[in-house]
This record gives structure tokens, sequence and C-alpha cells, in this order.
């Protein structure tokens, strides 16, 4: 189903019935993709005294509890509250969730130790185009991102150049493959958060920042729509689902 769509003063072909789906579903199992050291995410039924509320222990409908933390534990979408003293709702200041994307794949670097992704690179990958919306997949891009455990393995993360490059190139939304786009240990700087977000100066309210995407190796690089789905939680971030659609030609 081809549907065109005007963006700014050109027209964009896609088709809707290509979805390319870039999230990581949350699920209870002790594979479940996680990172910052806490427990595996819990789907179990309610009970009412003792009665268990499923189907298959007698009741008339399934009706789970869900605990988890939207950080930790798979695809998730976040705005600046993550990081402020003030309280900033994700559901509240994202309010459009069409935007034209640029996915790029980089190799991060070795610095110091550490593996990081640099102004340098995403100046080269992304070049003069002009996108709302930044998708970064990393190499190696193996499936063990689907159930990677991140907690105390220092992976690969933004410097704050590369966040800064980004902010000032008018990007809106950023989403990459890792837990975070800071270094998991760094005394709480969080440098590239508060960089793209721009917390020392005029904050930038609208926009996002999407972690723990998986973007398979057939997709290729290039311009995409993109369908950025939260679930409309009160909160500073809300476990989403990006979707891509191939822009034709």
């Amino acid at each position: 189903m081809l549907a065109t769509i005007q963006y700014n003063s050109k027209k964009l072909q896609i088709d809707l019935s290509l979805p390319i789906d870039i999230s990581i579903p949350i699920s209870a199992s002790k594979n479940n993709v996680s990172a910052w050291y806490i427990d595996t995410p819990t789907i179990a039924p309610a009970k009412d005294g003792e009665m268990t509320i499923s189907v298959a222990d007698g009741a008339c409908v399934n009706f789970n509890n869900i605990s988890f933390n939207p950080h930790a534990h798979g695809t998730h979408t976040e705005c600046v509250g993550h990081i402020t003293k003030k309280v900033h709702s994700i559901n509240e200041n994202l309010k459009r969730f069409f935007f034209l994307a640029e996915v790029i794949t980089v190799a991060p670097e070795k610095l110091n130790g550490d593996f990081v992704i640099s102004k340098k690179q995403l100046q080269f990958a992304i070049g003069n185009k002009k996108r709302d919306a930044i998708v970064i997949r990393t190499i190696p891009n193996t499936k063990e991102k689907l159930t990677a455990q991140y907690s105390h393995t220092n992976p690969p993360y933004l410097l704050e150049d590369a966040a800064i490059y980004l902010r000032e190139k008018g990007v809106k939304h950023l989403l990459i493959d890792l837990p975070s786009v800071d270094k998991e240990k760094d005394e709480c700087r969080l440098l590239a958060h508060s960089a793209f977000w721009n917390t020392k100066e005029k904050i930038r309210l609208d926009a996002t920042i999407t972690e723990f995407i998986f973007v398979p190796n057939a997709v290729e690089d290039g311009a995409y729509f993109l369908n950025l789905q939260i679930a409309p939680f009160e909160n500073d971030a809300s476990p989403s689902k990006p979707v891509l659609y191939k822009i034709i030609d």
C-alpha cells in the first residue's frame, strides 16, 4: 500500500505494507536484553485472594502484571527529563511521530581503552544531509544484541563532540543500538545526553534519544521515513517501537 507524504517542499512515497521494525521487545526471560544491574522483567498473572487471574487457572481472562524498567529492558525513547531535576514527560513532549531519518553504520573507534563514536565519524556518514532523525547501527552487528547482558561490560558510546555535532546540525531524534549514548560508568557526567538536549542553555524539550534498537544487516544505509511510536507513560522514558519505511524513488 503506497502512501505519499508531504515533507517540507517535497513529496515522499513510502510503502506502508513493508514496515521495518527496529525495536527489541520486552519479555519475561533471562535472555531479555538488559543493562544497569537490575533483574529480569516479570510478566505474571495478577491474584485476587487465592485466585490466579489467568485462563489456564480457570479465570475467564488473562490479566497480567508487568514489571520492567524502560531504560534497562528493551527499546525505549527518553526525553530530557531523564537527566533533569525538574520532571519532564516523554508523553508530554513528543508531539510528532513521523520524521525523515538517515540510517548510518558506524564502527566505534578505540580511545583510551574505550570504544567510542566520534564527531568525525558522524560527519563522514551524514555529510550534508539534513535529517530530523539519525539512526546509528554499530558494527559488529550480530543478533547477540537482541539478548545481550550489558551490565559491567563498558559498551561503546558517543563522545560529547559527536552529540554537539548532531544538535548543531538540527537532529531532533537520535536512535542508537546501544544501551546508552554515554559511557556506562562516567561519574554521572552524562556528557552526550546533556549536550544533545542542550541542558546548559535552552533545553530542547522536543528532542529525544532512543536506545536499545536493532537494525538488521539487510537494512541498507540511507534515507527512510521513521514512525516513532511510544506508550503514553507520563515518565521521562517509555518503551517504544520505532518503525522505518523505505522511501521509494
